[in-house]
């Protein structure tokens, strides 16, 4: 009876073991390992630079009377950077308004002289027409008008001329506040508080970190392949996927002590953390080679060691230890050693160390409900 008990218990195992192995792990997915044309890229040292970089000047004269910003400080767009004395400027934008309005008065005396030349002359011209009056009174009304249009027109003309002169002391008022153009860090400051600075004088300089490129000099034997080729990619460390350049930018010259061609790599918008002056690894597409590769998600990190799940021909998997290149363009991983092609290996290696440990279970249970028959 007891044995039986336990023969019983013995296939349940087997029998609930061997459920939950169908179950969670009756397949792995799989992929066979196969070498894949890939861009041959050309490795440099490339070096980070702002889109955005410029030297704010002061466009109008006076003494600058404050600084509110000062290097490393960070401004948003549209703030005021530097205060100029602005008292010359207000005077010249007053009197620019004064002689506006007497421009105005004038035009408006210049409209009531013409209205009334053209009724005198409009009078004398039925006058005439009768033949009433002789043809030097009609020719002197005809001049009185012409005269009233002409003295309109100046007056018109000055004050067109008084709105330009209004528009330009505003312009110069303006000006006296140096405002920021985008936003950005201050990397010099280039006035002391109490400075007098003329029309183009320097006030600071600052740079976006919203934009960033990245420069690179090209030798001159690699740089008709990657005109031809045109594909540029940044790498910000060892183990990330390399970003894809917008675009190229190539300088029509060569340097004249290296032999070597700039190349600007345009930068989408990215989340890395990128500053002005730093150095990365850039890669330009020069060709195509055949390589190994594996997605990276297939990859298991054990530790120290980095291995790939291969998967045998009875289905069973095993962790073996590779040694792995950067990453492609495409995120995939490049094998330098320890997997061959035409090798079966699983995509998920929790998956696969799960069906491992699994098998490995019901085949001890396997064995203990042997031994107990026995």
């Amino acid at each position: 009876m007891k044995s039986s008990k336990l023969i019983t218990i013995g296939i349940w195992l087997i029998f609930t073991s061997g459920s939950v192995f169908a179950n969670h792990n009756g397949k792995l997915e799989t992929i066979q390992v196969q070498k894949e044309a890939l861009p041959q890229l050309q490795f440099l040292d490339g070096q980070v630079e702002a889109v955005n970089k410029s030297t704010i000047s002061a466009q109008t004269s006076g003494v600058v009377t404050k600084l509110f910003y000062d290097v490393d400080d960070f401004v948003k767009k549209g703030k005021v950077l530097a205060r100029i004395k602005a008292k010359s400027q207000r005077s010249n934008l007053q009197q620019a308004k004064a002689s506006k309005q007497e421009a105005i008065a004038s035009l408006a005396t210049a409209d009531a002289r013409l209205k009334e030349a053209k009724a005198e002359f409009s009078r004398v011209k039925k006058v005439y027409d009768k033949q009433l009056i002789s043809r030097a009174v009609y020719d002197k009304a005809l001049a009185a008008l012409e005269t009233a249009k002409a003295a309109r027109a100046a007056a018109a003309s000055r004050v067109k001329s008084a709105k330009a002169s209004v528009d330009k002391a505003g312009e110069q008022l303006a000006y006296t506040e140096v405002i920021a153009p985008y936003s950005g860090i201050v990397t010099e400051r280039h006035v002391e508080l109490g400075e007098v600075v003329n029309v183009g004088s320097p006030i600071m300089t600052g740079i976006s970190l919203n934009k960033m490129r990245v420069l690179a000099s090209i030798p001159q034997r690699l740089i008709t392949k990657v005109r031809e080729n045109n594909k540029g990619y940044v790498f910000f460390d060892d183990s990330s996927k390399p970003v894809k350049a917008k675009s190229l930018t190539f300088f029509p010259f060569a340097d004249n002590a290296s032999n070597t061609f700039k190349v600007r790599l345009e930068l989408p918008e990215t989340k890395q953390n990128l500053f002005p002056g730093t150095f990365v690894k850039v890669a330009f597409d020069v060709g195509s080679l055949e390589k190994t590769m594996v997605p990276e998600k297939a990859v298991a990190y054990r530790g120290e060691v980095t291995g790939i799940y291969v998967v045998d021909d009875k289905g069973m998997p095993s962790l073996r230890q590779v040694r792995l290149g950067r990453p492609s363009v495409d995120g995939q991983l490049q094998v330098l050693a320890g997997l061959d092609e035409g090798e079966t290996i699983a995509i998920d290696p929790v998956h696969a160390a799960i069906f491992l440990k699994q098998h490995r279970a019901m085949q001890k249970s396997e064995k203990s409900e042997g031994d107990k028959h026995e």
